[in-house]
């Protein structure tokens, strides 16, 4: 009796079952990130009003500083979080609590080491990776401070997340976004409209605001931990004891889990920083650009639209944080059946958020991009683009999470340097042939590379049903493409009696195509019960509150 008990208690971090943990931990990790990117994108309207003229400048320079500051936030954080995340789940999947707890203090260890460490080269070294452009060492030198405690959050979130805790993750990526948002702002309206002063200055106080908003997440985080702290210690004082896990092989193991994390989460980064570095040379190449015609055809593409269609691949990030300790505890228990059907339903989600949100952004992408940034043909242009490029860029996103989770990390760093190898062969083309989309077309080649190369491993390894996927996925792709081509019907009607040049008629014009764009998507999945077979059957009181048989 008292060894059910026990048994029953050590189970309460994995008893639900695996769909509804997913479904759960995504909507909350979904949550989390799609407010704080929309957050993150709406304080660009006054941030750019602001810089006026300098705008795009604006724009090149804290893309630049980001690009380095996001890889060196990889490797401070030495890829420990997702590491942990996955360790985490593998033991408490088979009940060793304490290892698993032990774990997250010597990841603190390492993860505040590598985070002293590359504060210390962004602060010393900048110099080195300035491009060039000697405005870029200042706003490196303010993102450093971030790197020295990021690090210590991002660990703590991982082990959260690896007990499926996903709501203190997502709470503390709004809080962090909300603390840096206000600052910047408030930065930016000091420097730019009272003191009338630098924008570089500007654009430095900008990007020191991500350590403003570190200090906020901390906040919720620890008071995350105390409230389950009763919990994880009844859990470590019911599970197995393993002492022959020592201290130093956890560090070790840490270390291991983590290096292909570096890469794999990297990933993207590494393809902008590609283009950071590639683009101005290239575009020199092919053509008589200034260097300020260079530095705004840069801002379009790496600063502006990415903006914007990072809201759409932060879906995909939400749901890959999720994923990874569910299909570790899958692996722990050796349920080989549990993977693939985990598989195939993070596919199928995948395609039933991503997709519509993807056309969906390129059919607005005008009036979006007007009430943003004010309108640009070639930054509309850019935009849409995007919006197609992040449909592969999510599905690496969810993929390498997946193939991460199952321990195929070589795997996926074999495939990871295969689409860079492709990246760097098509780069220069398709920028002599598309110019100012030719890194985002580029991008898109390798990508779909990568991704195929992902999924085959799927199949080959797992066997996955595609025959049974294939109607959901065929369903979900028709109703995207009736909403794409509502939505762009309304938008064009609208065009002829409102201008969508214009700051404000673009939101109010964008108000009714969006409102069109949901309720074509969401009336075509509920009618034909798609959402209940990837949701669940709690999608059944939306379709009685909807009225719709």
């Amino acid at each position: 009796m008292e060894e059910n008990k026990i048994n029953d208690l050590s189970g309460t971090a994995v008893k639900k079952d695996a769909r509804e943990k997913m479904l759960s931990g995504s909507a909350w990790m979904t949550a989390g990130s799609i407010t704080s990117r929309i957050l993150g994108a709406i304080y660009i309207i006054p941030w750019v009003t602001w810089f006026g003229a300098y705008s795009n400048e604006a724009n090149a320079l804290f893309a630049q500083g980001y690009n380095i500051y996001s890889y060196f936030l990889v490797i401070a954080t030495a890829g420990i979080p997702s590491a942990i995340s996955k360790l985490v789940a593998h033991y408490n999947g088979i009940n060793e609590y304490g290892v698993s707890r032990r774990l997250y203090h010597s990841g603190m260890y390492v993860s505040m080491v590598m985070g002293m460490i590359c504060a210390i080269i962004m602060l010393f070294g900048a110099s080195l990776m300035d491009n060039g452009d000697p405005n870029v060492i200042p706003v490196i030198q303010s993102l450093a401070w971030a790197v020295l405690i990021i690090p210590a959050m991002s660990i703590t979130r991982g082990f959260l997340q690896g007990y499926n805790w996903m709501a203190p993750s997502a709470m503390s990526q709004f809080v962090e976004q909300l603390f840096r948002v206000i600052y910047m702002l408030a930065a930016t309206y000091f420097i730019m409209k009272i003191k009338h002063g630098s924008w570089v200055s500007a654009v430095t106080q900008s990007t020191f605001a991500a350590f403003v908003g570190a200090l906020g997440a901390i906040i919720v985080l620890i008071i995350a931990w105390l409230r389950h702290l009763n919990e994880m210690n009844e859990l470590v004082q019911h599970s197995v004891s393993n002492a022959e896990v020592s201290t130093t092989s956890l560090i070790l193991k840490i270390v291991y889990q983590s290096i292909p994390f570096i890469i794999i989460e990297g990933g993207i980064n590494l393809y902008q920083l590609i283009d950071q570095y590639t683009f101005p040379r290239m575009m020199s190449m092919v053509g008589h650009f200034s260097h300020y015609q260079v530095t705004v055809l840069y801002a379009l593409f790496s600063f502006n639209a990415n903006k914007l269609y990072m809201i759409v691949i932060s879906l995909a990030s939400a749901m890959a944080a999720t994923v990874i300790p569910l299909l570790a505890t899958a692996r722990a228990q050796n349920d080989h059946e549990g993977m693939r059907k985990q598989i195939q339903n993070v596919l199928l989600l995948f395609y039933f958020v991503m997709i519509p949100a993807a056309l969906g952004l390129s059919a607005v992408s005008q009036q979006i991009y007007t009430v943003f940034y004010r309108y640009d043909a070639a930054g509309v242009v850019v935009l849409q683009v995007s919006a197609y490029i992040s449909i592969l860029l999510g599905l690496y996103t969810v993929g390498a999470a997946m193939m991460q989770g199952i321990s195929e990390n070589k795997k996926m760093m074999t495939f990871l340097g295969i689409g860079i190898i492709v990246k760097f062969l098509v780069q220069f083309p398709c920028i002599w042939i598309f110019e100012g989309v030719g890194p985002l077309v580029a991008t898109g080649i390798s990508m779909f590379v990568v991704n195929y190369l992902i999924l085959h491993s799927f199949n080959m390894e797992f066997n996955l049903r595609f025959d049974k996927m294939a109607v959901p996925t065929n369903q979900i792709l028709a109703y995207s493409l009736v909403m794409f081509v509502g939505t762009k019907i309304v938008m064009l009607i609208i065009g002829h009696f409102v201008s969508s040049y214009g700051r404000y008629t673009a939101f109010f014009s964008l108000i009714p195509g969006v409102l069109v764009g949901v309720g074509i998507y969401l009336y075509l999945i509920l009618k034909s019960r798609l959402a209940d077979r990837l949701l669940g059957p709690r999608v059944e009181r939306l379709r009685i509150l909807l009225h719709i048989k």
